[in-house]
């Protein structure tokens, strides 16, 4: 087991445990529904499925389905806010809340405006943290038992049994439940400021969901990171994408090739090669410091990874690629993926999982996540030290020689950072944005908020736009 999955369970569990305060409210009662429902989505009342029915009809398309026929830009579309329907049998549904933490697909349909694909694969999502205070077992440490939060993360998996067609081009859908962000708006911010500066990164869109034809709630979509968002986002789309590995451990010896491969999510079954992530973290093991920029600059897009560090580091992703969680003298990161493009011969790091990003510009105000220093900075003679609210173990993110490479680019940072507060980061950027898309969401959030007592009322959730801001504010003035 890696050092990050044994640090990664007890980061979520105190970041979350101080955080969540899911109420153990009664949610409508679910209406049973016929498991052999048609395709134009009319739920039978009142009629008992058969006790020995669970998996919906399958429905074979004929191709004019529009599903198949646009991409996905339009599901990801910035200007419109999309409803989906997820139906499943009363034995699927009940499968899935009696234990969410199981995180096993169960059959079911997805409705889509005027389209319906059956059957599909539905499950919960999110980490150990992502749980705590959403179901009712009895040990934090390891959740477990029924749901009890009106909203949970959930996964919709398009390819299911066999199923070669696409949604929209999409093999599979992400509802964020953004439980832990107040503001409703993080994962999307924080993408699209990525995005904005040029760095590799999903799309982000709200969406309302609905299941059985009962209202849940406005979800952040989150584009999945896999093949899919390779051909999306590179010229070559034949390379490796690989999650949460990095090219040197925290001792600073090279990654394992067995580690790479057991990382991979594209090209597991090709009979892959990893030389060259491989080779570039052997290559940054064994540089002087001097030839560290000159290795980078020929495996890396330099404004790429400066930019990503630029808003990283704004935007305070404190959980993510730059925090390095200790645990017994092991340090690992998380929250990333690579991407290693065959015909430039570069690597690409993918920002992912922001529900944490922006907390602690104003102050530290997540007790987990705060990164002790600026950007370049160590301290402690590059051993683990404690630090935030509750002295949890750390190391300087700059003692990683990697890391300490790309900080080395200081002149390229300052004007990146620079270009960033003018455009992207600006007032007339990001908090225009962030004004469209509460327009584009005010309705919905009110409606959950009448129908659910663990959702926001409008004037909390206001006081937190208003309060993310005020961070956005900060970050401006770096």
């Amino acid at each position: 087991m890696s050092s990050l999955s044994k640090i990664v369970p007890f980061i979520g569990f105190l970041l979350l445990s101080t955080i969540i305060s899911c109420k153990n409210d009664a949610l409508p009662e679910v209406e049973t529904i016929e498991d052999e429902i048609t395709a134009d989505s009319n739920i039978l009342e009142n009629e008992e499925p058969e006790s020995d029915i669970k998996d919906p009809a399958t429905i074979t398309p004929d191709g004019s389905e529009n599903y198949l026929n646009f991409d996905s830009e339009y599901i990801f579309d910035q200007e419109s806010l999309h409803t989906f329907d997820l139906v499943l049998s009363e034995e699927n549904l009940n499968l899935l809340n009696a234990d969410p933490t199981a995180e096993e697909y169960v059959q079911g349909m997805l409705i889509f405006e005027n389209d319906t694909l059956s059957p599909v694969g539905i499950r919960y999502k999110g980490s150990i943290g992502a749980f705590v205070g959403c179901v009712d077992g009895p040990n934090w440490f390891e959740p477990s038992g029924a749901k009890i939060c009106t909203k949970l993360s959930m996964k919709i998996k398009i390819n299911w049994v066999g199923r070669s067609e696409k949604f929209y081009g999409l093999k599979k859908l992400q509802f964020h439940s953004m439980n832990n962000d107040d503001s409703q708006m993080h994962e999307r911010a924080g993408y699209w400021l990525f995005r904005q500066m040029g760095v590799p990164a999903p799309r982000a869109v709200h969406a309302r969901l609905n299941i059985n034809g009962i209202y849940i709630g406005v979800y952040a979509l989150v584009e999945q990171i896999d093949n899919r968002f390779v051909k999306e986002n590179f010229d070559d789309d034949e390379g490796n994408l690989y999650k949460e590995i990095w090219p040197l451990n925290s001792d600073g010896t090279p990654n394992s090739v067995d580690n790479y491969l057991d990382a991979l999510k594209t090209n597991e079954n090709d009979n892959p090669r990893v030389e060259l992530i491989w080779d570039f973290g052997q290559k940054i093991a064994e540089a002087s410091e001097e030839d560290l920029q000159e290795i980078i600059s020929t495996y890396m897009n330099t404004n790429e990874i400066v930019s990503y560090a630029v808003v990283d580091r704004l935007i305070r992703n404190d959980d993510g690629a730059f925090h390095w969680y200790c645990d017994d003298g092991v340090c690992t990161n998380h929250n990333y993926y690579w991407y290693e493009e065959p015909a430039t011969q570069q690597l690409h790091l993918i920002p992912w999982d922001l529900d944490n990003a922006f907390e602690n510009i104003l102050s530290n105000a997540n007790p987990v996540t705060p990164i002790a220093d600026q950007w370049g900075g160590s301290r402690n003679d590059c051993e683990p030290f404690g630090y935030g609210p509750w002295g949890l173990s750390q190391k300087s993110a700059a003692c990683d020689k990697l890391t300490r490479g790309w900080t080395k680019y200081t002149e390229t940072y300052e004007t990146l950072k620079i270009q960033f507060i003018n455009g992207p980061l600006s007032v007339a950027q990001i908090d225009q944005q962030i004004d469209s898309w509460v327009t584009q969401i005010t309705e919905a959030h009110q409606e959950a908020s009448n129908l659910y007592e663990d959702a926001e009322n409008e004037e909390t959730w206001m006081d937190e736009i208003n309060l993310f801001k005020a961070q956005l504010n900060k970050a401006r003035q770096h």
